[in-house]
């Protein structure tokens, strides 16, 4: 019998295949149960007319306010790009890193150099494994000298951090805390953060941090988000007291600027080339893979996790070899506009019709005019102008059966509004010392 699972698809890189089975949207109610966390702004979510939800990090999460008949994910895009949105994403669970080895600790498990980030600023980073492999991809803030927080994506990077240290004994203390962020995004964003926590927070760079109190609740705020527009991060400490104090506040100060409640913006983010961990990438892709090579610094002397290995890797890559067998890229592609979630990965391939790989992360660019997407194609056909065809379902295709044209793009697909020389180059795939 022939594998559902298209065995075409060169997935020799991978122990566990990633799951090309096209079953569509197969929709089904989400049982809430406590299994699974509520997190504290879960009622206040729904008070502003969530209407579906995910589960991430093992807390429910919100990914819908407005309903496909009133407009859907297009209308709390409109709001991201024009005017200012709040996000509930107390999913990125907070895990603190506290004591006199915690820089020490940090620069061993993370990939760039934890020595260089200074107290009151954050970075994005990675966490790989010994073989290489993306266990997660916070934003790392590191609030004082002997205290770093991991705002982390969609793994339980806890355990982990814990099971490291238990062999390595470094002096700290490893624990998830009672601080759950929101994300305030859009173009109106700094205005009405200057509203609730003064006009000293104009002076926040990006990845900088502020300590304030928004409705009387201590808060630390991050110029940080997950779209490329301008935005920021509220850090609610003590959150299961403190949700409603600041939610509220948000709400009321967030009135005159048009603040619309939305679900994480992932079609903006597309945009921006930024990745999705569990979508784009997980614990079997390289940084190498996936346009992260400026997350593994040439110049960091002190050891970490997987060092030997992803030196290993930039040394072919050096070379002008290959060290894997697929590669993530930007595609554009054609078809009716994409305007939400893909339930499947929609399969590619090459324009002899063969299946060479697979589409993550779709979208429709209302700026581009074009559907825009993060893709894993063949290493050997990652060069920028490729063609390949796309099989999308029917609801997207413009003659069903048939796929759509497209083609390999530079990466971002819209630059990002903070002008990060750092990021930009993060979303080219290109390298930098750290």
């Amino acid at each position: 019998m022939t594998s559902p699972n298209h065995p075409n698809v060169n997935q020799s890189d991978r122990i566990v295949p990633i799951n090309l089975r096209q079953s569509g949207r197969t929709p089904t109610e989400l049982l809430i149960s406590t299994r699974v966390r509520k997190s504290p702004f879960w009622h206040l979510s729904h008070e502003a007319g969530c209407w579906r939800a995910t589960v991430y990090n093992r807390i429910y999460h919100p990914r819908g306010y407005v309903k496909p008949e009133d407009g859907g994910a297009m209308v709390e895009y409109e709001a991201l790009v024009n005017r200012v949105t709040m996000w509930n994403v107390a999913v990125e669970r907070q895990i603190r890193v506290k004591g006199p080895d915690a820089e020490a600790f940090t620069n061993f498990v993370i990939t760039r150099d934890a020595t260089k980030i200074k107290p009151g600023n954050g970075k994005y980073a990675i966490l790989c494994n010994e073989k290489g492999g993306i266990l997660n991809d916070p934003v790392l803030l590191r609030l004082y000298e002997d205290e770093f927080w991991f705002s982390i994506s969609d793994s339980d990077l806890l355990f982990w951090l814990q099971g490291v240290n238990v062999a390595k004994k470094f002096d700290v203390e490893i624990d998830e805390i009672d601080a759950c962020p929101l994300q305030i995004q859009g173009p109106l964003s700094e205005d009405l953060m200057a509203k609730m926590a003064g006009e000293e927070l104009r002076n926040v760079p990006y990845y900088g941090l502020m300590e304030t109190k928004i409705g009387g609740a201590d808060c630390v705020i991050s110029q940080t988000g997950f779209t490329g527009e301008k935005g920021y991060e509220i850090y609610v400490r003590n959150t299961h007291d403190n949700a409603e104090k600041v939610w509220n506040q948000v709400l009321k100060d967030g009135e005159e600027f048009g603040l619309m409640v939305i679900a994480p913006a992932h079609h903006r983010r597309i945009a921006a080339g930024i990745l999705s961990w569990g979508q784009d990438l997980d614990h079997e892709s390289s940084p190498f893979q996936v346009n992260l090579s400026y997350q593994v610094p040439r110049n960091k002397e002190a050891d970490y996790i997987g060092k030997e290995e992803l030196e290993r890797q930039r040394s072919l890559i050096d070379k002008d070899e290959a060290p894997f067998e697929m590669k993530m890229v930007g595609i554009t592609l054609g078809g009716k506009e994409i305007t939400d979630y893909a339930p499947d990965f929609w399969l590619i391939t090459d324009m002899d019709k063969n299946e060479v790989g697979y589409v993550t992360s779709p979208w429709w660019s209302p700026e581009l005019e074009t559907n825009i997407a993060l893709a894993w194609v063949p290493w050997s056909s990652s060069e920028v102008g490729t063609k390949f065809q796309v099989k999308l379902p029917d609801e997207y295709s413009l003659s069903p059966g048939v796929p759509v044209d497209a083609e390999v793009v530079d990466l971002p697909f819209r630059e990002s509004v903070n002008p990060n020389k750092r990021e930009v180059q993060s979303a080219k795939g290109l390298d930098y010392a750290d």
